[in-house]
């Protein structure tokens, strides 16, 4: 294979172009089948260019987890806009998330399978990444329930949904939103705003009985 040829360009521009190729190459081959060489091939530049400007295939794939993190983030919270009510800033962060992972399937395989499953560093990048958004969907939930116990109290209604119900409402809603997507992503004719609905169809509606004061409870013991 002959030697690369490289125009020169800033130096932001020929980083973005490396962590591009190497999160498809590492989504598409996972971490350890991933090498270097196909990694600058695919970039259009020569494998030391990539060493001298992310030192290490260990913090090449650090960085590919740190953008594509903070992509997915601000995709969430860029859809879940501030002013409306909890159901539709929960429905269109939701829309936006199974957006961005259908659009960059490669970066969701590295989030969500290729760092959760080498250890650390990579695990803990993704585990932030997950606390973001596990705090953000759960102050839609507290919102949401604080809006139905405010309403209800004024006829005697429903009270407070307690702070750790929420928590782990959150945790639960989040686990399903990546299954989902990992789901969705490999079936064919699924869309984003699919996705979103099933996970709203799924989820909402019992949020919906439990702020207002209809809980499901298990039978007793023994029966």
């Amino acid at each position: 294979m002959g030697a690369v040829k490289t125009k020169r360009m800033p130096r932001a521009v020929r980083e973005q172009q490396m962590l591009d190729a190497a999160v498809r190459i590492f989504g598409r081959r996972g971490y350890r089948a991933a090498s270097m060489d196909e990694i600058a091939e695919l970039a259009g530049v020569s494998k030391p260019l990539v060493y001298l400007y992310l030192n290490s295939k260990d913090d090449l794939f650090s960085a590919c987890i740190r953008r594509e993190a903070a992509a997915l983030t601000a995709a969430v919270r860029a859809g879940a806009r501030p002013g409306l009510p909890a159901d539709r800033q929960l429905w269109e962060g939701l829309r936006a998330f199974f957006t961005h992972t259908a659009r960059h399937p490669d970066g969701w395989a590295v989030l969500h399978l290729q760092a959760r499953t080498h250890g650390e560093p990579f695990a803990a990048e993704t585990a932030a990444m997950r606390r973001e958004i596990v705090t953000f969907v759960r102050q839609l939930i507290t919102e949401a329930a604080h809006a139905a116990a405010c309403a209800g109290e004024a006829d005697g209604g429903p009270g407070r949904l307690p702070e750790h119900e929420a928590a782990g409402l959150a945790e639960a809603l989040v686990g399903a939103a990546e299954s989902l997507a990992d789901w969705a992503n490999t079936t064919p004719g699924v869309t984003a705003r699919q996705a979103a609905t099933t996970l709203m169809n799924f989820a909402w509606a019992g949020l919906g009985d439990l702020m207002e004061g209809r809980p499901w409870t298990p039978p007793a013991p023994g029966s």
